[in-house]
């Protein structure tokens, strides 16, 4: 893999944070390369550090840089192969009413609702105050790149789904994607096929899902869309050829 201070187009610097206990794999510490200054960091050169493994949280751009550990690794869908399950397809045409809105990052009560009602199912107990509005304002609204954000309502005009997307110039980046606990037809699922579906009608040939980790459950569903490719010593391969 190319060193990222080899990027031709702006003059990054790249450090390393301390450990930090790892989300997806219990017991273990994690670290993250971080490149900096982010306001260096525009729509074109954010492409160029996806392509190398990297992404974004709000301001943050960063890929895995554990000591002991490399099971995070960078997925994207190959958008022009891309051939759905019986089980895509049949999600796909329950939810293929939704209603989408795409607009700029915004602030957005019933969003943040959303989001709460989302993160609490998730993290149950976790606190709905001040802190939850800062870092849903930090973390998803926060961009330098070009960001959009889709909503997407039912046949009654309620809210059942947000997702956060970067444009890069040969693909979309999934940032972020929440939705009504509670409602039926694997929305997570529909939401990615959509994205698959704006890429087609953009003529961009991949859709990065950030990271997969095979031993995480939580992860397992990005693998199920086919084919992929995975970023293994700097190089994007098919995990199945």
């Amino acid at each position: 893999m190319s060193d990222p201070k080899d990027l031709p187009v702006k003059t990054l610097q790249f450090y390393t944070t301390a450990e930090y206990p790892c989300s997806y794999l219990p017991d273990l510490a994690a670290r993250s390369q971080v490149a900096a200054p982010t306001h260096l960091i525009d729509t074109e050169t954010y492409g160029d550090l996806v392509r190398q493994g990297f992404r974004r949280s709000g301001l943050f751009t960063y890929r895995p840089h554990c000591d002991h550990c490399a099971a995070c690794l960078p997925i994207r869908i190959d958008v022009a192969g891309f051939q759905p399950t019986r089980g895509q397809r049949r999600t796909w045409r329950r939810q293929e009413r939704l209603a989408v809105r795409m607009t700029g990052l915004r602030w957005d009560d019933e969003h943040f609702e959303l989001y709460q009602r989302y993160q609490n199912h998730r993290h149950p107990g976790a606190g709905m105050d001040d802190d939850m509005q800062t870092q849903y304002r930090q973390f998803l609204l926060t961009s330098r790149v070009d960001t959009r954000l889709a909503e997407f309502r039912d046949a009654r005009g309620e809210l059942r789904m947000v997702s956060v997307i970067d444009v890069l110039n040969d693909g979309l980046s999934a940032v972020y994607t929440f939705f009504e606990p509670d409602a039926p037809g694997s929305l997570g699922t529909w939401a990615i096929l959509w994205q698959i579906e704006q890429c087609r009608h953009a003529g961009l040939p991949w859709l990065y899902l950030g990271y997969w980790i095979q031993e995480s459950r939580k992860m397992t569903y990005k693998s199920g869309f086919r084919p992929h490719q995975i970023l293994l010593s700097g190089d994007w391969v098919d995990p199945c050829s």
